[in-house]
């Protein structure tokens, strides 16, 4: 379960929380929704019949939800929404995290989080994984729950909801949150499983955090209060105790029930009244505790414009983390009405944040002395308001960091921005705010869910995406430049400043260092305020890609109305309008060779791409070009590297699609080679590097795949030494190779007009000239994959030493000819995953996570596998070997039982029944179809494939892969572990 330090609104969010409904893709679903009107404004507590999450606002209530409180104080809100179709997402709210804990209770919150779901009223002790797979529930992806310092959330995903099982799943989570058992005997149980995850979640990440949480917040709660808690707290907790603090905060006062999903309104609130109802714990309710207020040192003064009276600087020594400044200016936080006032503020100081951190990266783009920098203001745990300010140094020059990146917001505290910087920023909300209403029916319940969940813990309100959208377009006079510095000013003003520096080096700074280079006066800098008034850039002054290309083909693909249309210059393409989806466009252009195209010697150039290449610019745009053409546009360009082909991807919308077609082609046949780019992406690489060997999963991210594909140099994380060795003219050479060969496919699903976007084709892809076939490099095209042994490969970490990981692995196969079997095959892992979770979870108590997967490469006849990993204390790394080792064997030697196979199977049909409600799960499936048509085949038996089998079809698939002899072993243990890495 994740535990959150602080769930915080961002900058995306900072007006209010939107809500739509939707119309799935696929042809049993209902009829589009229309909107509705967006209401007036209600004056502020003026109407009896407000909702109660209104009170106090002039924000118009969002109608479609429906709002409601029991008599004993629960409150709850529901809706209907259809996607995906016949889902209902539930969430149940508690007022109660870590700041709610008394000093001998730390942990106490998250710990109840555990035991709720371990035995309740309705739930025997240790079947809720089971009870809710039964209903088609996975674990940890339809079944979860969060505690952070202000909160514990319950949260259930409940697939093909019917009556009967809404009835049943309502029943079980209110046994759950009114009537948990929380015995002895499952505080036993439960603890180890706790310990495991504070074992898991620590290291140098845990420690920066800790520091963090302690600088930041001296004197308050905060500081001292993760959710997950002390060891000592929590080995010293009692029935008793963990009773208490239950019969303290999960009342219902304190509860709030949300429902949103594939059900009449009706309905839904009949269920929470039928089994919330009758809730009526004894004794008074007890207030929240106080979480204190940001407080300056006495005697703290103020000695910069940019910078509250100084407190707490703090410096934190890591050698495997990147050097980093972080501070924070601080403020009390306070409840206010959530107004529509009060969010035209928040909108305003996200254009101040916006053009202050446009102008950072515009300063770091230019080269110097550090690598990124941002501003942030965040409300904390309701514990302050903050302006948080983080530097990421280039060198061992901090300090002339740190002064430069003031030097830019000293800039943006005396003189106002230019309109043209503000127009810039409001065209890029103005489609943020556009986009959702545009895309109202494809939201999906359980975001609509978790969005209110949100809103209740920072105390405001959700609204509609056309009562959003007419707040802030109604708004704008209101931003101008005197208006946009004076909330400038506003950020960085406060109670106090702390400081946080990380550093890699014991001696470069001290406490003292930080707060003197903190207070140091800084002179205002102007150079990125005149780059940011650069002319906007228009495509109709960018050159042609060639000449328009003919279609030499069009035919119906026979499935789902896809068309596959081909032109001279053999480009290949699949469309899919999909009316069902208005408003959004998915665009893939697969290309080239992928991974076998690149020789073994130029594999450090495979990550540089992924971070470079759409940055060094196209036709006559550079970096910074292509920002200003994008501006107030819904564009993309996500870049990736895969087995067999080079991918450029995109989110964006009808008005915007021809455009975005234009940006792909252009980078394949008009790239532009801007060196600053590389630079900075090696720069980045090399900072990085280091941050893999501080904790087992992060050795694991950066090795595991290399010693999966045989030690294959093109799959291994390159090291400082060999991004050094790499040139801006390597690079090019690496990637202009790539970009001019191999066959083209381009994949368009969603809302747009297909004898127009046939004709934007034409004039790009379909200009493209006539491509050499994809180079494979020599030696390369065959995946090995590691011999088998018992003997695994050791690597080690620089991370605490109870931390460890191990690994073990079944090589499969691949091929598209297999695809139907590597579907079964997540059957199988399935399986063995609940086998393992039991075993090593809920039993032993050795590993919180862990899990088993499988890989199937469909474009490589090899290079598949089933794996399973666990981080564990290194003492339990051999009970992981044998226990998947004996979990393996079982699996051949006896079959599954029908229950066992049957709480596998339900979850999956529900996650491809769902998944299939977006056209993005078809364009996934479809990937190469335009040359291997055995993709569009296997695509008709996609539910067949994950659903239909039987115990002794999966004894069979054991035998056939999970033999003792076939597998192999990895390990990652603490640095000073006696035994010898193979790779450091």
């Amino acid at each position: 379960m994740h535990i959150s330090s602080r769930a915080v609104r961002s900058l995306a969010c900072l007006l209010l929380l939107s809500t739509s409904t939707l119309s799935p893709v696929l042809a049993q679903q209902q009829a589009p929704v229309a909107a509705k009107p967006v209401q007036g404004t209600v004056a502020p507590g003026s109407a009896s019949k407000v909702p109660w999450l209104y009170k106090g606002s002039d924000v118009p209530p969002d109608l479609e939800w429906n709002f409601g409180e029991l008599a004993n104080g629960l409150r709850y809100a529901v809706r209907k929404n259809g996607v995906p179709p016949g889902q209902v997402s539930i969430r149940i709210r508690v007022d109660a995290g870590s700041l709610y804990e008394t000093d001998s209770e730390r942990g106490y919150a998250h710990l109840l989080e555990h035991m709720v779901f371990r035995q309740s009223k309705y739930i025997e002790s240790g079947a809720a994984i089971a009870t809710f797979q039964r209903l088609g529930a996975s674990f940890g992806t339809d079944t979860n729950a969060e505690t952070s310092n202000t909160q514990t959330v319950f949260k259930l995903d409940l697939p093909n909801a019917t009556p009967t099982s809404l009835d049943e799943t309502m029943k079980l989570l209110s046994g759950m949150v009114t009537a948990p058992t929380l015995s002895a005997d499952n505080l036993k149980a439960d603890v180890p499983i706790v310990m495991a995850e504070m074992r898991e979640r620590g290291g140098a990440a845990k420690r920066v955090q800790d520091a963090m949480q302690e600088a930041f917040y001296h004197g308050q709660p905060l500081a001292d209060r993760s959710p997950i808690g002390t060891v000592k707290s929590l080995q010293d907790a009692t029935q008793e105790s963990v009773r208490a603090f239950y019969k303290r905060w999960y009342r219902p006062q304190n509860v709030v029930v949300i429902v949103a999903g594939d059900a009449e309104p009706a309905q839904l609130e009949a269920y929470v009244k039928k089994w919330f109802a009758g809730w009526n714990p004894p004794g008074k309710a007890v207030p929240a505790p106080s979480f204190g207020d940001p407080v300056a040192p006495k005697g703290a003064s103020k000695s910069a414009p940019d910078m509250a009276p100084l407190g707490e600087t703090k410096v934190l020594v890591e050698p495997d983390l990147p050097a980093g400044i972080n501070y924070a200016i601080l403020r009390p936080w306070r409840q206010v009405n959530d107004t529509i006032v009060y969010n035209q503020g928040l909108m305003t100081d996200a254009l101040a944040q916006a053009i202050i951190n446009r102008r950072l990266e515009a300063k770091a783009r230019l080269g110097g002395s550090f690598l990124t920098a941002q501003v942030n203001q965040q409300d904390v745990a309701r514990s302050a308001d903050a302006t948080f300010v983080s530097v990421t140094p280039l060198g061992d020059d901090w300090k002339a960091a740190l002064r430069d990146v003031r030097a830019v917001i000293a800039d943006a505290l005396v003189r106002q921005p230019t309109q043209a910087e503000i127009d810039r920023e409001l065209a890029e909300l103005d489609v943020a705010f556009q986009v959702p209403v545009e895309q109202r029916r494809l939201l999906p319940g359980g975001k609509l869910a978790d969005d209110l969940v949100n809103a209740l813990d920072i105390r405001e309100t959700v609204a509609s995406p056309e009562a959003v959208l007419r707040i802030f377009r109604e708004s704008k006079p209101l931003f101008t430049p005197a208006a946009v510095l004076k909330h400038t000013q506003q950020l960085f003003a406060g109670t106090v400043t702390r400081g946080l520096f990380i550093t890699q080096k014991q001696g470069t700074a001290t406490d003292g260092a930080l707060r003197q280079a903190l207070a140091e006066p800084v002179k205002p800098d102007e150079q990125v305020r005149q780059a940011a008034n650069t002319a906007p850039v228009s495509f109709d002054k960018l050159p042609a890609i060639g000449k328009p290309g003919q279609v030499t083909q069009s035919q119906s693909t026979g499935l789902l109305g896809i068309q596959q249309i081909a032109f001279a210059n053999g480009v290949k393409a699949l469309l899919w309008p999909v009316q069902e989806e208005p408003g959004r466009v998915t665009v893939k252009v697969r290309f080239g060779g992928g991974y076998r195209e690149i020789a073994p010697k130029d594999a450090p150039y495979i990550s540089l791409g992924e971070t470079a290449l759409v940055s060094s610019g196209l036709a006559t745009l550079g970096q910074d070009d292509l920002d200003r053409i994008s501006t107030g546009r819904k564009m993309g360009f996500d870049f990736d590297v895969q087995d067999a082909a080079f991918e450029m991807t995109a989110e964006t919308r009808p008005a915007d699609l021809a455009d975005q077609l234009y940006l792909f082609a252009a980078k394949l046949d008009l790239p532009r080679w801007d060196k600053q780019p590389f630079e900075r992406a090696k720069a980045a690489a090399k900072i990085q590097y280091d941050t893999f060997s501080t904790s087992p999963q992060g050795v694991l991210n950066r090795d595991l795949q290399f010693y999966q594909r045989g030690q294959d140099p093109r799959f291994e994380t390159p090291t400082p030494d060999e991004i050094d060795k790499t040139t801006a003219d390597g690079f090019r050479k690496v990637w202009e190779r790539a970009l001019a060969s191999g066959p083209v496919e381009v994949q368009i699903f969603g809302d747009f007009d297909p004898a127009t976007t046939v004709a934007a084709l034409q004039k790009t892809f379909g200009a493209l000239k006539p491509r050499d076939p994809a180079p494979v490099s020599a030696g390369t095209a065959e995946i090995t994959v590691p011999k088998p042994s018992d003997m695994p490969i050791v690597l080690r970490h620089h991370g605490d030493p109870d931390q460890a990981a191990a690994v073990i692995s079944w090589p499969t196969g691949g091929g598209s000819v297999g695809v139907p079997e590597s579907r079964q095959l997540e059957i199988l892992t399935q399986l063995f995953t609940n086998r393992l979770l039991d075993a090593l979870r809920e039993k032993l108590g050795a590993s919180y996570a862990p899990y088993v997967f499988s890989t199937w490469p469909v474009d490589l006849k090899a290079g598949g596998s089933i794996t399973a990993m666990a981080q564990v204390d290194p003492k339990a790394v051999p009970v992981f070997f044998q226990t998947a080792d004996q979990i393996a064997q079982d699996l051949i030697t006896n079959p599954p039982t029908a229950d066992e196979l049957a709480r596998v199977i339900e979850p999956l049909r529900q996650q491809i029944t769902r998944a299939a409600s977006s056209s993005s799960f078809f364009m996934q499936q479809l990937e190469g179809a335009t040359t291997d048509a055995s993709r569009l085949n296997s695509l008709r038996s996609v539910m067949t494939d994950y659903t239909v089998t039987t115990p002794a079809q999966m004894q069979a698939l054991a035998a056939k892969y999970l033999g003792k002899d076939a597998s192999w072993r990895l390990e990652v243990v603490p640095e000073k572990s006696a035994k010898v890495a193979v790779r450091k």
